[in-house]
């Protein structure tokens, strides 16, 4: 039982900093594009691919730890069913090319955040 409220645990931190992105983000963005998704997901790879790395190669993180971040937080703080609903809204709302640019964009930045995420880790 304490695995699954570890995962509970980062979940809902993870969700909090999710919402709290999301918050931060609408404040200055005010066009179709969905940013603060963007740069959840870019920042989560980041997180995923550092701790990831961390974990495996780097240090001896007790596996409730590796449940916490990698499982509950980052689980719950990106968002790639969010993602590909606001891509298909974006496509069904004639932004096709806002569609585009948020597959090219999110998918290029996400590994190179998780590359980012594993160099440091390394180092």
């Amino acid at each position: 039982m304490s695995r699954f409220l570890v995962v509970a645990a980062g979940g809902a931190a993870g969700a909090v900093a999710r919402y709290g992105v999301t918050l931060a983000v609408a404040i200055f963005w005010r066009r179709d594009f969905p940013l603060a998704t963007f740069l959840i997901n870019v920042s989560g790879s980041f997180i995923l691919g550092f701790f990831a790395t961390l974990a495996a190669e780097r240090a001896a993180i007790d596996p409730l730890w590796r449940l916490l971040v990698a499982t509950g937080f980052v689980g719950a703080y990106t968002t790639f069913s969010t993602f590909e609903y606001e891509t298909e809204r974006l496509t069904e709302s004639g932004a096709l090319t806002w569609g585009i640019v948020n597959i090219l964009t999110s998918v290029l930045a996400g590994f190179i955040a998780v590359r980012l995420g594993v160099i440091l880790a390394r180092r």
